[in-house]
């Protein structure tokens, strides 16, 4: 007769499997688990199936585990996970790409009915088209007040109709209306919430930042370095350039100003004199057409071929 393992027998086996986990993967994918059943949750496993590892639980044991596993490792890096063990989660332990991984995970979503009483996490709108209902159910419609007309025996929907608002909770009308549409307005499935990485935590959209977004988001950073040190007259590389052309700047205007010059402020200062001298001398237009007629009129005329004499001999098939 095989014996369940008693329930300290239980909440031991999974310490020792988080523990375990926790000292071999250094990242980790914090997930929600909300309306995810148990083969929705196992066709995830599979797909992950190689170099990730999910593992669910309650979230007292989980932060009990790790807690009393940082204190025996002194590793606190384990700490910065706790924080974020709330409500229906779960860990994915992974040694592969966290952007494939996170992909991975995203393509396990099923579709959901909309059920009586569910929070819609999305805007729910009715597309307008024949629904395929016999007359007799335009009640729902009514009580709805959706638009619509009897086409060859059926119901249909004249416009789009917005059913059901993000954040609201979905009454039995609609969810009787769309269950009789076959329409499943949600989806479900382990929603990545954040990242774990050798002690750090951050948002998964750090994930997918190309490097022209790194690019700007430096270029920005290096910007507000510079106008700082600008504001405070403090030397930086990142001001160095600005604060030797402000230098010049005045150095420039002070020359002007006075009879102190040289060599870069002659020119400068030469043009200010008479700007005249630097004026290019430009060609009218009349001048430039007209010049231009005689060498076209010169282009165009080509040499015509000369055409065949009409006294050169004809020679006739019969001729030897």
């Amino acid at each position: 007769m095989v014996t369940k393992p008693s329930k300290s027998e239980r909440k031991s086996m999974y310490d020792g499997k988080l523990c375990k986990l926790l000292d071999s993967y250094t990242q980790i994918l914090i997930v929600a688990a909300d309306n995810v059943g148990s083969n929705q949750l196992q066709n995830i496993r599979k797909g992950l199936r190689g170099d990730s590892i999910v593992l669910m639980g309650k979230n007292t044991m989980m932060k009990r585990s790790i807690r009393a596993h940082a204190e025996k490792t002194g590793n606190k890096d384990f700490l910065s996970l706790v924080p974020h063990l709330v409500d229906n989660v779960g860990l994915i332990f992974t040694k592969g790409d966290l952007k494939e991984v996170s992909d991975e995970v995203g393509k396990h979503k099923v579709g959901a009915p909309a059920r009586v009483g569910l929070i819609a996490p999305i805007d729910v709108v009715v597309p307008p088209g024949n629904t395929g209902l016999d007359p007799s159910q335009t009640s729902f419609f009514q009580v709805l007040n959706i638009p619509t007309k009897i086409n060859k025996g059926t119901v249909e929907i004249i416009t789009p109709v917005e059913l059901i608002k993000k954040g609201e909770k979905v009454g039995s009308s609609e969810s009787a209306l769309l269950s009789k549409l076959g329409i499943k307005p949600f989806s479900y499935g382990l929603v990545v919430l954040s990242v774990y990485d050798n002690g750090s935590v951050f948002s998964p959209e750090v994930l997918y930042l190309t490097d022209d977004d790194l690019v700007a988001k430096f270029a920005a950073g290096l910007s507000m370095v510079s106008s700082l040190s600008l504001a405070l007259s403090y030397p930086s590389l990142a001001a160095a350039p600005h604060m030797f052309i402000n230098g010049y700047k005045n150095v420039l205007a002070v020359s002007v100003e006075t009879d102190y010059s040289y060599p870069q402020a002659e020119e400068v200062k030469e043009y200010l004199k008479d700007p005249s001298k630097f004026a290019v001398a430009a060609v009218p237009a009349d001048a430039a057409s007209s010049a231009a007629a005689p060498a076209a009129a010169a282009a165009e005329e080509k040499e015509e071929p000369a055409e065949e004499s009409d006294d050169e001999p004809i020679f006739s098939l019969f001729d030897e």
